[in-house]
């Protein structure tokens, strides 16, 4: 009996640590998409008014889940958290609009009853002027000239009401094109959101082996990149450059800062300012992936650009 007891606790203890080991880590990026699409579900003017935006962000944000739930990587799980995230986002840039047309819509209705109003009151006092005095007649007049200049007033204002919403709306127009075309550049790039900002890696297959002049192909992504600098003439970046743990730490450390120096050279040759260009080399003191097969060895070899933020600033390492 008691040793059936004691069988019973192992069984338990070991379903208990298997579920344990199942629970997928948690993402931080997918839980702020996560809090931020439920917070937009919550907010009734985005449900009402950007329903169909609102829509792409849960689609956007169930591939995310997906992903993690498949245990894919955390770049691809960041990338559509990001995704879903920048699409709550345009939902509610859209609701905010909307509601902006219907203030303006509101305001407009107003105006015309107060022109009715006003209307109404000059045609009462034109009729009590008639029936009235001379005396009367002339306070009668100043009214009218009162009413009509207060008329003006409003209709003034509602105009500069109606001038103001349309300069919302435009602006706001411009920020939503602004936020597609980036994201589109971004994605294009295939970065990556990261702590330190948006990062685009450059795997060793753009490199021959153990040299340093990028490739034909790695000359595409560096012309993406200049594309991407001449659009966004206040960004600028950091290229580092890493090893795997094979040969000595001072030859990794050259050959770290050679590709990343390289790469450099390939953004000036492009027209890229070189003030707006920063490298380092970190040779194989950072590794992303264990350095004891061949697949972690060829993550380890890469070049890593992080891009600044529209002001310039770099987290750094």
């Amino acid at each position: 009996m008691k040793n059936i007891k004691l069988l019973g606790s192992a069984i338990a203890a070991v379903t208990l640590l298997a579920a344990c080991a199942s629970t997928p880590p948690l993402n931080v990026g997918l839980e702020q998409a996560r809090n931020d699409y439920r917070n937009a579900q919550s907010n009734s003017q985005v449900t009402a008014l950007a329903a169909g935006e609102l829509k792409q962000a849960g689609d956007s944000l169930d591939l995310a889940n997906a992903a993690s739930g498949r245990g894919d990587s955390v770049a691809t799980v960041d990338h559509l958290a990001y995704v879903a995230k920048q699409q709550v986002a345009i939902a509610q840039a859209t609701a905010s609009q909307k509601t902006a047309e219907l203030a303006v819509t509101n305001a407009a209705n107003e105006r015309n009853t107060v022109r009715l109003e006003a209307r109404t009151n000059e045609a009462d006092a034109a009729t009590r002027s008639a029936e009235a005095a001379k005396l009367n007649a002339q306070l009668a007049q100043r009214n009218a000239d009162a009413s009509r200049e207060q008329a003006m007033m409003e209709r003034q204002t509602a105009a500069t009401a109606l001038q103001s919403a349309d300069i919302a709306r435009q602006q706001t127009l411009d920020a939503e094109n602004r936020t597609r075309q980036l994201e589109a550049m971004l994605l294009d790039m295939q970065a990556v959101k990261t702590p330190r900002g948006m990062v685009i890696t450059l795997g060793d297959v753009l490199f021959d082996t153990g040299q340093a002049n990028l490739k034909a192909t790695g000359m595409v992504s560096v012309q993406k990149l200049a594309a991407f600098f001449t659009q966004y003439p206040g960004r600028k970046v950091m290229i580092e450059g890493f090893t795997d743990s094979v040969g000595s730490d001072a030859s990794n450390q050259a050959l770290s800062e050679a590709r990343a120096g390289s790469v450099r050279n390939a953004l000036i040759d492009t027209g890229v300012s070189s003030d707006r260009i920063q490298t380092r080399g970190y040779g194989e003191s950072a590794p992303v992936a264990s350095n004891d097969n061949a697949q972690g060895r060829q993550l380890n070899r890469r070049v890593e650009i992080v891009l600044s933020d529209d002001n310039g600033n770099i987290s750094p390492r």
